[in-house]
């Protein structure tokens, strides 16, 4: 079996069904490995030597962020391993290769508490101010979807693939099914958010029912990524918050508040779902006011009379 195309489709079905990986992931790797056969296509698999990777690489850096060539790199490196495994190849080309670029170090976009709070409002506003039971009902559902993304800083695709049973409001616990099938738990700490939730969930009962996930839209179908990203974006226009906000942005908000809370960096790791500190260590970053509280604190200038 020399036909590249089809080694890539027996490994993205090893993927889904013997690694479990997640739909996007599959589709991330579906897009990169696509591009990878583009590149060497009419080229036979064991013909593909480190040269042509490198000049693959090559390419990938002239039209790519470092983040994006890194994780195109990765998904082609997968394959390569895989091919060995299965022993279609005998030598893997990836074994001549030291890739090493820099990164620049970017901080995660957070949102200052005061335009969480606005954005809140708006939203709060609108369901208050609803003429209409749909109007109503939508508004709720909305309410219900931010106080939950910032109350747990689960991630969008997380929130969206909720089962109705993952939510337990009687003890307040969600089950999270994360990255690579890895199951959490996370409590709601606020009850006001819980009531919010209960008061979501009575109201859309039948639509929670015909599809089964946590949270539907009024016609019965579960709530998309995409439904979601509209969402918060019309709120924003509501609120007249210049800052673009995205779904993401109250998870990182989420851990960036914990941090300089002085909560310990393994417990904000354990309710994020990182299988790793150093993805959590992120968030270690100071903030602007967090420092000035630190420096005008405990920096010793403060003790000298002059």
């Amino acid at each position: 079996m020399r036909d590249l195309q089809t080694c890539i489709t027996n490994y993205l079905e090893y993927c889904r069904c013997q690694k479990r990986l997640d739909e996007k992931t599959l589709k991330a790797y579906r897009i990169d490995l696509a591009q990878f056969h583009a590149k060497v296509t009419g080229t036979d698999i064991p013909e593909i030597t480190s040269d042509i990777l490198e000049g693959f690489i090559a390419a990938l850096h002239q039209t790519y962020k470092p983040k994006t060539v890194k994780r195109k790199i990765a998904s082609v490196k997968a394959l390569f391993h895989y091919l060995e495994y299965k022993d279609i190849i005998v030598q893997n080309p990836f074994n001549k290769i030291h890739v090493k670029f820099r990164e620049a170090a970017t901080l995660p976009k957070t949102i200052p508490l005061r335009t969480v709070e606005d954005f809140l409002s708006a939203i709060y506003k609108q369901h208050a101010e609803a003429k209409t039971d749909y109007q109503k009902k939508r508004t709720l559902r909305d309410i219900a979807v931010i106080e939950l993304l910032f109350a747990t800083g689960m991630r969008i695709s997380e929130l969206c693939s909720l089962k109705a049973s993952d939510v337990n409001l009687a003890d307040q616990s969600i089950l999270i099914y994360g990255k690579g099938a890895k199951e959490r738990k996370i409590q709601i700490g606020n009850d006001d958010v819980s009531h919010i939730l209960k008061e979501y969930k009575d109201a859309f009962v039948a639509e929670i029912q015909a599809c089964r996930h946590f949270f539907a839209t009024p016609s019965g179908s579960a709530l998309s990524d995409q439904s979601v990203r509209r969402m918060i974006n019309k709120y924003t226009s509501i609120a007249a918050i210049e800052l673009r906000i995205t779904p993401h942005m109250f998870r990182h908000t989420f851990a960036t508040c914990l941090l300089e809370a002085d909560v310990d960096i393994r417990y904000i790791q354990e309710m994020l779902g990182h299988s790793s500190i150093n993805i959590t260590e992120i968030y270690t970053h100071v903030a602007l006011s967090k420092q000035r509280d630190i420096l005008a604190t405990k920096h010793p200038r403060k003790d000298f009379h002059i």
